[in-house]
């Protein structure tokens, strides 16, 4: 008999369940809640790697063991299909990105006095917990803090806050400062003697209007898919670990398989376009301009292989008569899912589907069209790139 104080399982939101329905934060599988309100710690119930853990919002799941947090990710997965009532013939085994290796992140600036605190704001408030340490960034990330509090802390550079927009590109970070002034020669000058002491591959402001302003960028910025360098314009979506991207390509790869012309939809900057390019044809859609300019000057020095179009799949989803051309469909759509191409899929004759995912919910409920449509959910892989966070991916594989 199950003890009802007893921690079973991680709800969607982090906090421990018990036997008898109750929610119980910073508690682990296999912990016991005490009559007191106490936690008895289980063998799953970790030491959080952080010391501002759990004050700090950027991760909410460090007092997990390696093995607890990979049962929640796919438990965070199948919980979606089960709400659906979709099953999946198989559920592999889930990817967790290592410690130390988010390659993107916003963070908060504020200042209080002449004291400049950064980092992320505190779970459930907008208070700033200053970071003098991250498990989460990348090494090259996490360096840029403390030159950036001196940066930020002078008078003329910054009012009562601001944000920080990091991403590790090929040449190094790209880093995107709003609400930061550049208000005379000796602002514009810090700017550009921090972004070159700092080995910066582009230092840009976001100002108040959405224009952003180049301050820094000594040659192209670009990221790389299977050796393809692509620009990057500022701004642009890039996935949040090299690693996490890397099992999303091999589990795409993977359901595609030989198929020799696949379409990708919502292709972005070519994550997926390019790295199945190599001995097929790939057609790429995608809406925002910039993606499609670059996605298509990385496609010209692959002649033949990659096809790029401007279209907004939400207005214009690609129809059964334009669907059915492809062996393969790979489908990448934002976090509140493709409800009107899934539509248009179901009803296609497209032999397979590989459908990627940052949202278990609305992942689920398109597959419940797809497989109304008569497709079988023949496998499941979930991704926690988002290491230590609630935040779930997958790559669901689907075939008629």
């Amino acid at each position: 008999m199950t003890t009802p104080g007893l921690i079973v399982r991680i709800a969607a939101r982090g906090d421990g369940v018990t036997a008898d329905g109750r929610h119980v934060a910073l508690a682990a599988p296999g912990d016991e809640l005490g009559d007191d309100g106490s936690i008895r710690r289980g063998p799953d119930h970790a030491t959080p790697p952080c010391i501002h853990f759990p004050d700090c919002g950027g991760c909410q799941l460090q007092h997990l063991s390696d093995a607890a947090l990979a049962r929640y990710v796919r438990d965070r997965v199948a919980g979606g299909l089960a709400g659906q009532g979709v099953d999946a013939e198989e559920i592999a085994e889930p990817h967790v990105s290592p410690p130390a290796s988010r390659r993107r992140a916003s963070l908060k600036a504020v200042r209080a006095g002449k004291q400049v605190s950064i980092g992320f704001a505190s779970a459930g408030s907008h208070r700033i917990v200053d970071m003098t340490m991250c498990a989460l960034l990348h090494p090259a990330l996490f360096a840029l803090i403390a030159p950036l509090r001196r940066l930020l802390g002078r008078s003329d550079m910054m009012g009562r806050g601001a944000n920080i927009i990091m991403t590790l590109a090929d040449q190094g970070v790209d880093l995107c400062l709003e609400d930061v002034r550049a208000e005379g020669l000796a602002a514009a000058e810090a700017l550009t003697e921090f972004a070159s002491g700092q080995g910066l591959a582009r230092l840009s402001l976001l100002e108040a209007e959405g224009e952003r302003m180049t301050v820094w960028e000594p040659e192209p910025v670009t990221v790389s898919f299977a050796g393809n360098p692509v620009r990057l314009p500022p701004g642009a979506f890039l996935q949040a670990t090299a690693d996490g991207e890397a099992a999303l390509v091999a589990e795409v790869r993977r359901g595609v398989g030989e198929t020799e012309f696949v379409a990708d939809l919502f292709a972005g900057l070519g994550t997926f376009a390019l790295s199945l390019a190599a001995g097929r044809r790939v057609y790429a859609a995608e809406a925002a301009r910039e993606m499609v300019l670059a996605l298509k000057g990385a496609g010209d020095r692959l002649p033949g292989r990659v096809f790029v179009e401007h279209r907004d799949l939400f207005r214009r989803p690609l129809v059964p008569a334009e669907l059915d051309r492809f062996g393969a469909v790979v489908l990448d759509p934002p976090r509140a899912g493709a409800r009107d191409q899934v539509v248009q899929i179901a009803a296609s004759a497209v032999p397979t589907l590989v459908y990627v995912s940052c949202n278990p919910s609305s992942f689920a409920r398109d597959a419940a069209t797809l497989i109304g449509g008569g497709y079988r959910l023949v496998r499941v892989k979930p991704v926690g790139q988002f290491r230590w966070s609630t935040h779930v991916e997958l790559v669901g594989t689907f075939t008629r």
